[in-house]
């Protein structure tokens, strides 16, 4: 039995869905900028479970939307000088390009906040009618009062909530806990017709609406980020649940964490261009960038660190090597059936990647070794690409780039790490050896000298 950490209860619970098919939904990103690691990991976690809730035997529906109407969608368009409709449609692309640079599969549906307008306002009009929501100078605000178990996810009342987000008080909200639904017009910005008016939708209310009209009222795992669970997971719940009146809304709400950064540094300078996942693809497989993910417990937070993505390229070598060594002809055979169950007790208990990636190496190691003894190991290479295939590795090798291998390159990131080395910028200088050996070279120092050597 799959077990699940349920946010919303704080335990884990028994995966249970609602019918023959698993209904998924995660939220997907606001299109105003390229993708970064932050939504690599997420898109990797979810993309995990889809992989290995198939390879339980479930049929998977997985929906993630794209927020492509947003007050930073209209500040990028009015600083960049362009039509917002087209940053959405160049960010979208870029989404696209990096998800399938991770492997990562895209999901059933990938719908937009601007094609579900209907929808999204006859959602607003449902509120309205049942007594939950109010009209306000042409804007749509939700009564969060009026839900009796609003903060039931992020666990705060909402008095604690307003303190710490500094809600904006509008003149006429009945009460400044109140969030907006639907936003009145101003000049220059998108809108749609309305019943109140022309305006645009607010944030929260997108996600309920394309949820119930591609998934149902009541669907069986909600994802996204730690950051997601206040206001805009909360939100979701209490109009959904006001909507509809089915409780929950969701049967299990799932959160990964967040990326970690060294102390005192900013993401984007201590990692330059890899903190952007179209560049980070251009530097690092998708196996590695998806080992280092995985290495950590979804639920955790991993630090952002190219070194680690680094070593992270050397262990998958390790499980190429394994696999593609000549196999032994013999009647021995190596038997891998623990290793696959110690893999599905590992991911059964609430995606635990770390110790089913241990499974994959200790019979990586194990081949080896039986293979070194006559032994026939073809089964268990068959087992490692199975199940490397349920955590979305290709165990393909990075390809050669000539921006990174060329002899001239090579040398200068040597005279780098000399220099770094003399100066007794240790971590500088190991950082050097690890993108070299990241991308198959090998170093040596001898005698005050370096050589190098391609493996």
């Amino acid at each position: 039995m799959i077990q699940l950490y349920n946010s919303l209860t704080r335990t884990k619970e028994d995966f249970e869905p609602l019918g023959d098919e698993v209904k998924m939904y995660v939220c997907g990103v606001t299109v105003y900028d390229d993708s970064h690691l932050g939504h690599a990991l997420s898109s990797i976690i979810f993309d995990v479970l889809d992989r290995y809730l198939e390879f339980r035997g479930y049929t998977v529906k997985k929906v993630q939307n794209f927020t492509d109407v947003d007050d930073k969608i209209i500040n990028r368009a009015s600083a960049d000088d362009v039509p917002w409709e087209e940053i959405t449609e160049k960010y979208i692309e870029s989404f696209f390009k990096s998800i399938d640079g991770l492997n990562v599969r895209r999901a059933t549906l990938h719908p937009r906040a601007t094609e579900d307008m209907p929808e999204i306002i006859g959602l607003i009009e449902r509120l309205v009618d049942g007594g939950s929501a109010y009209e306000l100078n042409g804007s749509i605000y939700y009564r969060v009062r009026s839900k009796s178990d609003y903060g039931k996810l992020s666990g705060q009342n909402i008095d604690e909530m307003l303190v710490a987000t500094g809600s904006d008080i509008e003149d006429g909200k009945e009460d400044p806990a109140d969030f907006a639904l639907w936003k009145a017009v101003k000049r220059h910005e998108p809108k749609w017709d309305s019943p109140w008016g022309p305006g645009r939708p607010g944030w929260h209310i997108e996600c309920s609406a394309m949820a119930f009209k591609h998934l149902g009222e009541q669907i069986d795992i909600h994802g996204g980020g730690l950051d997601l669970i206040f206001p805009h997971h909360e939100n979701e719940i209490a109009q959904s649940e006001s909507a509809s009146g089915r409780v929950p809304f969701a049967g299990t709400w799932m959160h990964n964490g967040m990326l970690r950064i060294a102390d005192g540094q900013e993401m984007s300078k201590s990692l330059g261009n890899a903190f952007n996942v179209n560049s980070a693809l251009d530097e690092f497989s998708s196996d590695a960038i998806r080992l280092w993910i995985l290495q950590s417990h979804y639920r955790s937070n991993p630090l952002l660190d190219k070194k680690l993505i680094g070593g992270a390229e050397r262990s998958m070598r390790r499980i190429r090597n394994a696999v593609e060594a000549e196999t032994v002809e013999s009647e021995k055979s190596l038997d891998p059936t623990s290793f696959k169950r110690r893999f599905t007790e590992a991911m059964d208990d609430d995606l635990n990647s770390p110790q089913a990636l241990a499974a994959i190496f200790d019979l990586c190691r194990k081949m080896n070794q039986s293979r070194d003894r006559g032994t026939n190991v073809s089964k268990a290479a068959d087992l490692v690409h199975e199940l490397t295939g349920v955590l979305g590795f290709t165990l393909e090798a990075p390809p050669q780039k000539e921006d990174g291998l060329s002899d001239d390159a090579i040398n200068d990131l040597i005279e780098q790490r000399k220099i770094a080395r003399n100066e007794k910028r240790w971590g500088d200088a190991d950082a050097v050896r690890d993108q070299l050996d990241a991308v198959g070279i090998s170093i040596a120092d001898s005698g005050g000298e370096t050589t190098w050597t391609r493996d």
